[in-house]
């Protein structure tokens, strides 16, 4: 029997609310929406960071982001550390399993050549190192304010770089990916198809603009972007299924983090913030351990092994890694994983539950238990002062996070506080031993 192709898609700061299927009425996304109608949605799915690398760090590896060896916003210049061979990527692990791996599109784990994609167990990269680009020019801009580098030129196939001016990025991700898939018809095959939309710059061609010509121009431009990304969707979708490859492969949809709220979106001067995106109910923002920064869109199908459902559990990014390869044949005892396996629970509604989950990222630590979800200096968005020093929610009951219950229920709090604390110690202690001679000369 053929093992399963695995594909998972993934953007870039699309909210939790920016999809139809997760309750959004202004955007167009009809083949996610038929994916998720075709297979799993996850309603409390949740990324390992509310930032982009220490969120795809723990997709890809299984692990807490810093115990995955990045824990923030890694630089885009050319001397950049992060990702290292030491952490097995699940494109490592499927490679040993006889899987054809490939990524297209955004990688931003680290820009030296021991942090790239080949180097982390992917035979073939299409795409770009760094944390964004221009769409058209695939220049990064950014590197200007990050320690005064010059802008970059960020394009390759593999380790040789290539110049495809004035094509649409999220369309030439595309293109990679259908080209990958149609080479590797004929063997099971990883593919990683990492959007960088909607991450500012807010770049779309008129085509897709003219689709939602009512919106307010900030929705507007969010909406052309993410219409973009799911026409590609549909390209694969159809390339699959023109192959006869649709109902053995497993394909996996999530944003890397919740809505960016940073006025350089636009890129015109302004300290406006962006107002594009939402998070739906949500409080917070990318950057925040609130649920807007964490609770992502979150989807899979494989053909009719998995039935139409809802799925309202607590899962997390890391979760994926052992999923997908114990769905693959692959034994999860040979890898040092924070995620646990949902096969079972995909497949047969079986009960799979973690105890607690967390989060960390810079001076912020969170918990969720059951319904409650205690958040430490948590901020609703980069650059705020903390909204409160420890925020508890019941999350059955107050899933936006309005109503702080941290008074009201003092020994709940202490005890999810030494839970948070202690695990951010062993994050600290797994960090300064393995990881933080890293980014010593970065």
């Amino acid at each position: 029997m053929k093992k399963p192709n695995v594909i998972i898609i993934l953007t870039d700061d699309q909210g939790y609310g920016d999809l139809g299927c997760m309750g959004a009425s202004d955007l167009k996304t009809p083949n996610l929406d038929g994916l998720a109608a075709k297979g799993a949605r996850f309603t409390s799915m949740y990324a390992a960071s509310p930032v982009c690398s220490p969120s795809r760090a723990g997709l890809l590896t299984g692990r807490y982001p810093g115990n995955a060896g990045v824990r923030a916003i890694l630089a885009g210049h050319r001397k950049a550390s992060g990702l290292t061979p030491a952490v097995p990527t699940l494109a490592t692990a499927l490679k040993k399993e006889g899987y054809a791996t490939g990524i297209c599109g955004k990688w931003h784990l680290g820009l030296k050549p021991e942090y790239r994609p080949n180097a982390n167990g992917f035979d073939e990269f299409s795409g770009f190192l760094a944390g964004c680009l221009d769409y058209y020019s695939h220049i990064f801009y950014y590197g200007m304010s990050d320690g005064g580098f010059n802008p970059t030129h960020d394009l390759w196939e593999n380790e040789t770089e290539v110049w495809a001016n004035g094509e649409y990025l999220t369309e030439r991700i595309t293109e990679k990916s259908v080209d990958f898939i149609q080479r590797h018809r004929s063997e099971p095959f990883f593919l990683y198809v990492a959007y960088n939309a909607p991450h500012y710059p807010m770049h779309a061609p008129q085509k897709y603009l003219d689709r939602f010509p009512s919106l307010p121009w900030d929705r507007r431009i969010m909406a052309a972007m993410l219409s973009a990304v799911d026409d590609g969707v549909g390209e694969i979708i159809q390339t699959l299924e023109k192959l006869g490859l649709a109902d053995g492969t497993i394909l996996y949809f999530q944003s890397d983090n919740g809505p960016s709220r940073e006025s350089r979106n636009w890129l015109d001067g302004t300290e406006d913030p962006y107002y594009g995106g939402t998070a739906g109910i949500f409080s917070g923002h990318k950057f925040s351990l609130f649920e807007g920064g964490v609770r992502v869109p979150a989807l899979l199908s494989w053909g009719d092994k998995i039935s139409p459902r809802v799925l309202d559990d607590p899962f997390i990014a890391t979760d994926i890694f052992p999923t997908v390869l114990e769905a693959c044949g692959g034994d999860v005892n040979n890898y040092e994983l924070d995620g646990m396996s949902i096969l079972k629970k995909l497949l047969n509604d079986e009960v799979a539950s973690h105890d607690c989950l967390f989060w960390e990222m810079e001076d912020q630590t969170a918990v969720r238990r059951g319904n409650y979800k205690l958040v430490l200096n948590g901020r609703l968005e980069e650059g705020e002062s903390p909204r409160a020093p420890v925020f508890l929610a019941d999350l059955s009951v107050d899933p936006g996070e309005k109503n702080n219950l941290a008074d009201a229920m003092p020994e709940l709090c202490r005890e999810l506080t030494s839970l948070a604390m202690n695990w951010r110690a062993g994050i600290e202690e797994t960090w300064d031993r393995e990881f933080a001679n890293n980014y010593r000369m970065t």
